[in-house]
């Protein structure tokens, strides 16, 4: 990729999350920013806002004059635009320097230090604490999110001074293959996205692929559960981490829930790091809290400095993301959209709330993951105690025949289930006098939730 003469960076999908984090890198970086989206979002306003013009239509002509010289400008687009978009087609017939975002992110761990994580699911969590641990510690980060931090109000934060840059190793499209980390992380690997892999076992292929990308001298640092699944090269030290193991290298121990939040100790090879509290909720976010803070420790970030910078973690918008949290009503927004997701959320639901009930509202992500998966949607489903279904999101695909959500209401096994509409959703809730809503799904469920929000609060 030649950036010498590149000017301008026009971006296809940029209302994705990871596609918006390197939209804004660009522009602080001083080249001349636009692009497209299918819809506007919030992330979508946001750029407008600082500065970056989006259109919302494929037509050729929105295209501005700036962009439409080949030799000047770069364009940049997610694998979940559709081959048929103009566009894209355009660019790509004209001669123009056409990039996937995973190959944008290739180059940049080439010339940096690249942290990074990888997991069907805990990725953008853990990526998101590791980033904000070194950023409140003297090692510092660049960092590319695939969430808004909560702390930072933004999925891109910059360093001077740093040579370290986390971003996710997207396993979609086998994007992660395109990256060259120094330390690499890897949560988790259940089976996901079969349209693209077709098999776990080439999964599991997939990942180990992955790691054999880390560069000499770097560190492969594994969840525990997949010590036997997953090797490093030579000249790559491969270390594991858990929430409570004490064969991995670095684990938790004393571990305990007060007012709210819990309180543990981290043992690693360099010792006892003591009295750690985790800002925000969820037992699951301790597992990832210990794999971020391990990576930190790697980096050379100190006791004192991870001690402070845990508990004032708050977290990330969608993931376990409190909206109302009263003595009557509470209301948790999460990203999950896979069955192991779900359950690891709900149980950390359970265990805030041990005697309340739990209301779930669940869009599904994709047909084709809910085609593959729709027993295990049902199975971890039925853990709630009542459910309302929104119809499937569909994102990039076309619908699948037979397909629906009610494949999975069917074998939910919940006295109070339902499919809604959006426009019946609150009032389906409400007539359930709920005590804790538990909102989940990686669709535009989030623009639901806030009217739920609002609803609430009126009445």
């Amino acid at each position: 990729m030649n950036l010498e003469k590149v000017k301008s960076v026009f971006f296809i999908g940029i209302g994705g999350i990871g596609m918006s984090a390197l939209a804004r890198y660009f522009h602080a970086n001083g080249f001349i920013v636009s692009g497209y989206d299918k819809t506007e979002t919030v992330l979508t306003s946001e750029l407008i806002t600082e500065g970056i013009a989006i259109k919302f239509n494929d037509a050729i002509e929105e295209i501005a004059p700036e962009f439409l010289n080949s030799a000047t400008t770069l364009v940049v687009y997610t694998p979940a635009i559709p081959k048929e978009h103009k566009q894209l087609n355009y660019f790509v017939d004209n001669g123009f320097q056409v990039k996937k975002r995973s190959q944008v992110l290739g180059m940049l761990t080439a010339a940096h230090k690249g942290i990074c994580v990888a997991g069907t699911h805990g990725k953008t969590t853990v990526s998101t604490m590791i980033a904000h641990l070194l950023k409140q510690s003297k090692v510092d980060c660049s960092a590319f999110l695939g969430g808004v931090s909560q702390n930072y109000k933004t999925n891109l934060l910059l360093s001077d001074t740093s040579d370290y840059v986390v971003l996710e190793a997207d396993e979609y499209d086998r994007s992660f293959l395109q990256l060259q980390p120094y330390f690499a992380l890897v949560t988790s690997m259940d089976a996901d996205h079969l349209d693209i892999y077709g098999t776990d076992l080439e999964i599991k292929k997939s990942f180990q692929d992955f790691a054999s990308l880390v560069r000499d001298g770097g560190v492969l640092l594994v969840s525990h559960k997949l010590n036997n699944s997953i090797n490093s090269n030579k000249g790559v030290q491969k270390l594991t981490y858990s929430l409570d193991d004490e064969e991995a290298n670095f684990y938790a121990s004393h571990i305990e829930l007060k007012n709210g939040k819990y309180c543990f100790d981290l043992n690693t090879p360099e010792g006892l790091f003591k009295q750690l509290t985790l800002g925000i909720p969820g037992l699951l976010n301790v597992e990832n809290a210990i794999g971020a803070l391990a990576l930190a420790v790697l980096a050379g970030a100190q006791h004192q400095e991870l001690q402070d910078a845990l508990l004032n973690f708050k977290g990330i918008r969608r993931r376990f993301d409190y909206q109302i949290n009263t003595d009557d009503l509470v209301l948790i927004d999460d990203y999950a959209h896979h069955p192991e997701e779900i359950n690891l959320t709900l149980n950390s639901v359970r265990a805030l709330y041990p005697n309340r009930k739990i209301t779930g509202v669940f869009q599904p992500h994709l047909y084709s993951r809910t085609k593959d998966f729709y027993k295990e949607f049902a199975k971890s489903l039925s853990q709630l105690d009542e459910l309302v279904m929104l119809d499937i999101y569909p994102a990039r695909e076309l619908p699948i025949e037979g397909v629906n959500s009610e494949m999975i209401l069917d074998l939910v096994q919940l006295d109070k289930k339902m499919v809604s509409t959006k426009d019946d959703l609150y009032d389906h809730i409400k007539a359930l006098n709920p005590q804790v809503i538990l909102a989940m799904g990686a669709g535009d469920i989030d623009k639901e939730i806030q009217k739920l929000v609002s609803k609430f609060k009126e009445n």
